[in-house]
């Protein structure tokens, strides 16, 4: 129960719908009592017409005022119920609300070196299926719980107060149930734990199968893929069916020790009644104990029901925690806001990612002023990305500075920083919404207006109204409905509707013929204008209209100057230069 003591606060918050409930629990288990009173005095009235006590008239008027009253207190307890019910399980439902929200809100926070430890398909197992669990706990386990503990302290009390000796041998199978129980609930939490980490790991692995069925369809994998899905998915039914096996002892345990009870009621208080104990003088006090005894019946049963949804639920708060107790490697550690202009240097600056243990830099140093472009070139691997990573702070830098502004980045308001860049990153990501939402996600009150203007400064515009829903057009998972060069563009108009500061280029137009390139290249001339401008690249012709440019070979510096300075020197960039125009030409 320790790592179910994290949703505590959650009964805090809504501590008077939760009081309501167990006042509304306890209310309807005083009602319940009457029943069992009412059959025990109806047993009463019959032991003494038998005697002849009574006269005909007097117990059928008795019986029928009792059924009346039975069927009136039934439904008062009825409908007690059922407001139980609308108390606590509607709780249960806006817990499970909160701790998704508070779920996914970490999981925003945290940052790249977690999401690449980690499968997505686990990420959506937790916030589902175990969240799923929890809510069992919070809702139903709890109701029983409360709801068993009042009416076996309600029932028990009565018992008691009209015989204590055949209320202890009624009761005396209880403490076997208790440790059978604890013994068994013990491996259900074992069991459970391994069919929730089996379950994720399904999650996952189909998750990627149908990202990547292209992938699979094109390489005709499709009975690999099976097979490997059937051994994981005989995996899960293993580990649900030992689950299973467990929680079916339950019931026949408790229904064989409820059974036993109500042997022990007949034997016990029969033996009592026939040896004139003034404790059972008429036969009614049996009945009503056979009563109270199946009125524990429910509750005893669900102890075993409860417990194990109480084991599954711990197991699953403990995988929930786990990712709730991960600490982001970077937080906005200012306090007040930032204003960005936009001047960035980068000082003997050094990086090496932790799960390659790939150096991406090695003491690389330069600046841009605010409203300068910088083009970054190189070959793949040489940590071109890795300098737009740690501007954004995606990473934190290891060794040397980063500063913006001439304050260092772990001292810029975070948020501050990110709402000023507008970035294309490498692998353009859509969203499976309209094209328009997706270029709005940079501005979202933007009219549509704005919409189509960046759109075709982009110079995707012309390819969206050829669709038949034009902007409206929902695109597939990932943007899988537009080629890579329109995906490309339209990542580039996203960035563009947002009118940032800084604006970051990742290599995006490496999937757009040259012609396109250079319309939109003499676009961003314009739109770059004031803009502070970091363009990363494998073109030369994405370079040359740059302030700066600067060569990366293997994390390092090795030509820094203009196009003019570098044209005129042996090295990297006078070989692309030449060679890429060659391409151009033979074109």
């Amino acid at each position: 129960m320790k790592e179910l003591q994290y949703l505590n606060k959650y009964f805090v918050k809504y501590k008077y719908r939760f009081l309501l409930g167990i006042i509304i629990t306890i209310v309807a288990q005083i009602f319940s009592l009457f029943t069992p009173e009412l059959i025990g005095k109806s047993f009463e009235a019959i032991d003494k017409f038998s005697k002849n006590q009574v006269s005909r008239e007097v117990i059928q008027a008795e019986l029928l005022s009792n059924i009346l009253l039975i069927i009136g207190t039934t439904l008062i307890a009825g409908f007690l119920t059922f407001l139980m019910r609308q108390t606590l399980i509607v709780m249960s439902r806006h817990i499970e609300f909160n701790l998704k929200n508070e779920i996914f809100k970490h999981y925003e926070v945290l940052t790249q070196n977690f999401y690449k430890r980690n499968r997505t398909g686990d990420l959506m197992s937790r916030i589902t299926e175990d969240v799923a669990k929890v809510r069992m706990y919070v809702g139903p386990a709890v109701m029983y719980t409360i709801n068993t503990v009042i009416r076996f302290a309600v029932v028990i009390i009565y018992m008691y107060s009209i015989s204590p000796k055949l209320t202890f041998y009624t009761l005396l199978p209880l403490p076997f149930l208790s440790y059978l129980i604890y013994k068994v609930s013990k491996e259900i939490n074992k069991r459970s734990t391994l069919f929730q980490e089996n379950l994720s790991t399904v999650s996952s692995f189909s998750q990627e199968v149908f990202s990547g069925i292209r992938v699979v369809k094109a390489y005709a994998l499709e009975k690999n893929q099976n097979q490997k899905l059937a051994q994981l998915a005989q995996e899960s039914k293993n580990k649900s069916m030992s689950l299973a096996k467990i929680q079916t002892l339950f019931i026949p345990l408790i229904l064989g020790l409820i059974g036993l009870s109500n042997l022990i009621v007949i034997y016990v208080g029969g033996s009592m009644y026939i040896n004139n104990d003034p404790a059972v003088a008429n036969i009614g006090v049996i009945a009503k104990f056979i009563l109270y005894v199946n009125m524990l019946n429910w509750p005893v049963t669900s102890i075993g029901w409860v417990s194990s949804l109480i084991q599954e639920a711990e197991a699953s708060q403990t995988r929930i925690n786990e990712f709730l107790k991960t600490e982001p490697d970077i937080k906005n550690n200012a306090e007040t806001s930032t204003p960005i202009q936009g001047e960035i240097e980068f000082k003997n600056v050094s990086f090496t990612y932790e799960d390659t243990n790939i150096t991406a830099l090695k003491d690389i140093s330069f600046k841009v002023n605010k409203g300068e472009t910088l083009a970054v070139l190189g070959k793949t691997g040489s940590g071109k990305s890795t300098i737009l990573s740690l501007l954004t702070r995606l990473y934190e830098v290891q060794k040397g500075s980063v500063t913006m502004d001439g304050t260092p980045l772990s001292k810029v308001n975070l948020y501050d920083l990110r709402n000023s860049i507008g970035i294309v990153p490498q692998d353009a990501f859509l969203f499976s919404d309209s094209i328009k939402n997706n270029i709005k996600f940079g501005k979202e009150n933007a009219t549509d207006e704005e919409v189509i203007e960046a759109a075709k400064k982009a110079a995707v515009h012309n390819n969206i109204i050829d669709f038949s829903q034009q902007y409206e057009t929902i695109l597939g998972e990932r943007g899988i409905t537009l080629s890579g060069g329109q995906k490309q563009r339209v990542s580039i108009a996203r960035a563009i509707i947002k009118n940032p500061d800084i604006l970051l280029l990742d290599d995006c137009l490496s999937a757009v013929d040259t012609e396109t390139e250079e319309q939109i290249l003499n676009n961003l001339l314009d739109i770059s204008k004031n803009k502070t401008t970091i363009i990363v690249s494998h073109r030369v012709s994405s370079a040359k209209n740059a302030d700066q440019i600067i060569i990366l070979e293997e994390g390092e510096i090795i030509q820094q100057g203009s196009h003019n300075q570098l044209i005129n020197v042996e090295g990297y960039y006078k070989e692309l230069y030449f060679k890429q125009l060659s391409e151009k030409e033979v074109e």
